[in-house]
């Protein structure tokens, strides 16, 4: 996540709307199916839509203000996967969003068991982010993941949790006896370390070990039934899902959503409906805190290289960007994405590992604030602690994907180009001496774990978790740790798991998992404060935290130790707010639906077809698990046949206000080469809101034209 605006922050923080949650129907308890044996599982996959509004809703990721959403270019989904042995199951769901929120936890786990009773809970839920930045936001409780987003936005919010649950149920429905295989691989040329200064600044004897400074390796699972049939595959990898830029407006998976779009169209056959199943392929993320696929690296607008220490052009990081492979952000997310699919489909083709042991899992919530850490992680003499949260200086700077604004840099330890910005901010919550000591170096621009206005800025109780599925250890973790951060808490881990006999086993880290606080940097890495440490919440010493405490629940994990819950995160749905004004009414010049720009006659391959009609507001209707675009041929008995939906990569829909309360919706649909000729025609749907609240179904069509 890039930094926010700083007078985003200031100016929204006082304002609020509340709202009312509500209720759910309760559904018939189902009862868990015991598994085999020690190789032999029972597993599930669903797959579900939860695109939200693709119309004036803040995008969650670059936190710009004037990024909001203005339709789509192809849909989110959340995909699941359960694995059950005889005693135990766990479910892990990658979703196309740039992160799960604990309220989105909360709100899943409280559906599933009304639904399936004591079957699904807290422990044994984990749910994933891709970090896709190009997903409408406003799906947070706390304050600070609102401020661009003009605020909470409850349907977006819903669609997410609703899709999730539904995305479960269908893996649910599926559990049948079947086996896992696992295998693991390097991927190049598909990230790079976007903070290398910050890199550098870790032990020389420690960045020895290793190639380079991101991580390359691809950790897969391969799903199927025992007589052979594939269900579906989940790997990690770290990247950020930065490929479509903070210019973007359209909804978009990014490079992840793209692989797993490509992966199920592979498998599910060229025809198939995306999102359909019964293939069912996740790319989920792991430590990607200061990984970008921007592979060509960060230039100034001249062409030349960035300030190394600072990512700042003539003393200003405005102008700093990184740069992906492709023509344009659509072919970096395609190559990216492709990369990945690639990837995966080799290591899925030849995995031959068998995945065999027990299904274990161990959760608990914990105050991050004033953690006591031990001198077994720290290297000291003597116990350190974690800070109440807080972001400096170089948060505001953001990044080399989304650079920041007024001059706020990354790699400041000093308040004094920014004292103006600094004081204002500090109306909001003065930090302590012992605050400002605790966080040393970072200079404090938002003292944001003792604001509380008008809810919570930023959590505090977060959700630690960790599964096991036979060899393979999943660490779930709330935030975004970088590329050396996640080494040494796999190498944490691993340290436990060999303590308990698993020489063999793999773990591996699934990011911004339950909850979100920003990064988790190094101590070295936090002494830099480039953005990752600047974003690094609770101090200097959150890494060596996380190590402890994912070791003592690790241990317990695989000792069979009964963990306790921890305290209970607040539920703050009563103090959210919104300033997104509702949709009063739709307009249009003729009838809804009525072309505005018709297609040509003729098309030929590798050309783009444009047609653009007189709309509605998408936000009536966010055509869950449907599409608002159709490509159809003309087939031999005068029918016609859908061949691409919204969910597809090579159409786009967008929509633009015009005279505030009509809608234009144009369509495109770049032809692909081995597009049959033939007679085509393309349709938008919708509904029309009327002054009275009233919603009308309409349907526009282009005339017919010709692909040769």
């Amino acid at each position: 996540m890039r930094s926010l605006s700083v007078v985003s922050l200031i100016v929204f923080a006082a304002l609020c709307l509340a709202h009312t949650a509500s209720a759910r129907t309760p559904i018939e308890l189902v009862d868990p199916i015991p598994a085999l044996d020690q190789s032999q599982y029972q597993i599930g996959a669903g797959i579900y839509d939860i695109t939200g509004p693709a119309a004036q809703t803040g995008m969650m990721g670059y936190a710009m203000a004037n990024q909001s959403t203005a339709g789509v270019h192809f849909r989110l989904r959340a995909r699941a996967f359960i694995v059950a042995d005889s005693t135990s199951r766990v479910v892990f769901v990658s979703t196309d969003s740039c992160m799960i929120f604990t309220s989105v936890k909360r709100e899943v786990v409280l559906a599933l068991q009304r639904k399936y009773g004591s079957l699904y809970t807290q422990d044994n839920v984990m749910l994933s982010g891709t970090h896709t930045h190009s997903g409408p936001g406003g799906y947070a409780e706390y304050s600070i993941y609102l401020m661009t987003t003009l605020g909470f936005s409850k349907d977006n919010w819903h669609t997410i949790i609703d899709g999730i649950v539904n995305a479960i149920s269908a893996a649910h429905d599926s559990v049948k006896p079947g086996r896992i295989m696992l295998n693991h691989g390097e991927l190049l040329d598909s990230n790079l370390n976007r903070s290398p200064f910050s890199y550098l600044n870790n032990p020389a004897e420690e960045r020895a070990k290793y190639q380079y400074n991101v991580d390359k390796n691809m950790t897969l699972l391969r799903f199927e039934d025992m007589n052979g049939n594939e269900l579906g595959m989940v790997n990690w990898f770290a990247v950020h899902g930065v490929s479509m830029t903070n210019q973007n407006k359209l909804i978009s998976g990014d490079n992840k959503g793209y692989a797993s779009y490509a992966f199920e169209k592979y498998k599910n056959g060229p025809k198939s409906t995306p999102g359909m199943g019964p293939f069912v392929a996740a790319f989920a993320q792991s430590n990607e805190g200061d990984v970008t696929p921007n592979t060509r690296g960060a230039f100034c607008n001249n062409g030349m290289p960035c300030d190394f220490a600072h990512s700042t052009c003539g003393g200003y990081s405005e102008n700093c960007h990184g740069y992906g492979p492709g023509r344009d952000q659509f072919e970096n997310t395609k190559i990216i994405g492709t990369n990945q699919f690639k990837k995966a489909l080799e290591l899925y083709e030849s995995a031959k590992e068998p995945v065999s042991g027990p299904v274990q899992f161990v959760h608990t919530f914990l105050n991050m604030h004033h953690v006591t850490v031990q001198p077994a992680f720290t290297g000291l003499s003597a116990p350190v602690s974690t800070c109440v949260g807080s972001l400096g200086d170089g948060f505001a700077g953001g990044t080399t994907d989304g650079p920041g604004d007024f001059n706020f840099k990354q790699g400041t330890n000093s308040t004094s180009t920014n004292a103006w910005w600094n004081i204002l901010a500090h109306f909001l919550s003065e930090p302590t001496a012992e605050d400002m000591s605790c966080q040393h170096p970072k200079p404090i621009l938002f003292n944001s774990g003792g604001i509380d206005l008008p809810a919570p800025w930023t959590p505090h109780i977060l959700p630690l978790q960790v599964f096991r599925v036979g060899q393979l250890v999943i660490i779930g973790v709330p935030g975004e740790f970088t590329t050396m951060s996640g080494r040494r808490l796999r190498d944490t881990v691993q340290q436990v798991m060999k303590k308990h006999g698993m020489t063999n086993g793999i773990p591996v880290i699934a990011g911004l998992a339950n909850a979100y606080s920003h990064y988790i940097a190094t101590r070295e890495e936090y002494q830099v404060q480039r953005y990752e440490g600047a974003s690094t919440l609770y101090g200097p010493w959150t890494l060596a935290a996380y190590q402890q405490l994912y070791t003592g629940l690790t241990d317990a994990m695989l000792s069979g130790t009964k963990v306790p819950p921890g305290p209970t995160p607040p539920n703050l749905y009563d103090r959210t707010f919104t300033l997104q004004l509702p949709v009063v009414e739709d307009s249009a010049p003729g009838a809804f639906g009525q072309i505005d720009q018709d297609v040509k006659s003729s098309y030929s391959r590798n050309t783009t077809v444009t047609v653009s009609f007189w709309g509605a507001n998408p936000r009536n209707d966010f055509r869950t698990q449907d599409t608002f675009l159709t490509v159809e041929q003309l087939q031999t008995d005068g029918s016609w046949k859908v061949m691409l939906v919204d969910g597809d990569w090579d159409t786009r829909m967008y929509w633009e206000e015009v005279w505030l309360i009509q809608s234009r919706i144009t369509i495109t649909w770049d032809i692909a080469p081995d597009t049959a000729p033939g007679k085509y025609r393309i349709r938008t749907f919708g509904k029309s809101k009327d002054l009275l609240g009233y919603y009308t179904p309409y349907v526009g069509t282009s005339s017919v034209f010709t692909v040769a």
